[in-house]
């Protein structure tokens, strides 16, 4: 595989990231609230080898309470699948596709998120690859996933409906534009990670542990 040289900052501030243009999700986009629809949704996912992956939950203004998780995206770079777990239930062909470590499952933050789906239904997670665990081999510092595609990406992830109401009635096209961005940005920025050369410094670092053993 060739890798492009590695040029990423270990770090990115606000002002220089709000000045990048925008990144959306360009795909086909289907809302998964009905009982009915979940299966084929699965079985389609099933077959990828690998989906981006994240999680909305309603925002709470109030000290102490806590909502469960309202939405599961999981994407191809074609479709994304915007699972409403407010009114459909945590099924087990979900939970397989969850579980499977057949298929990779990239996010950022992702114990944050499997914590609070547990939280529905125990659950054991395989084939997850977390982008915070794995940017700081590119010498990469930043966490947040806005920061991280700013880095990787040189494009801005907007974060301007994260605290919209995930269980409205109807989510608008602006939150679902949003919530498909987010998991789909992750195959991305992981795709563009696998094709650029580690940093020299973690490269130096991982031979010295190794020698130390």
């Amino acid at each position: 595989m060739n890798h492009r040289k590695n040029k990423f900052a270990a770090k990115i501030g606000n002002d220089e990231t709000a000045a990048l243009p925008a990144i959306e999700f360009g795909g086909e986009i289907r809302v998964v609230e009905e009982e009915r629809d979940v299966a084929a949704a699965c079985s389609y996912l099933m077959r990828q080898p690998l989906l981006g992956f994240d999680t909305e939950t309603r925002p709470s203004f109030r000290p102490g309470v806590m909502f469960r998780v309202s939405l599961l995206q999981l994407s191809t770079p074609e479709v994304c699948y915007l699972f409403r777990l407010n009114k459909i239930r945590f099924d087990k062909a979900i939970v397989r596709l969850l579980e499977s470590k057949d298929i990779l499952k990239i996010g950022a933050d992702v114990g944050g998120d499997l914590r609070s789906l547990r939280q529905i239904k125990p659950f054991r997670d395989g084939g997850f690859v977390d982008l915070q665990t794995l940017a700081p081999e590119w010498g990469i510092e930043e966490k947040s996933l806005k920061k991280l595609s700013a880095i990787v990406l040189g494009q801005r992830v907007s974060k301007a409906q994260r605290l919209s109401n995930w269980e409205a009635a109807t989510l608008t096209e602006k939150q679902q534009r949003y919530a498909a961005t987010d998991a789909w940005v992750c195959t991305r920025i992981y795709d563009v990670l696998q094709h650029t050369a580690k940093s020299k410094r973690t490269r130096h670092d991982t031979a010295n542990t190794s020698a130390q053993r």
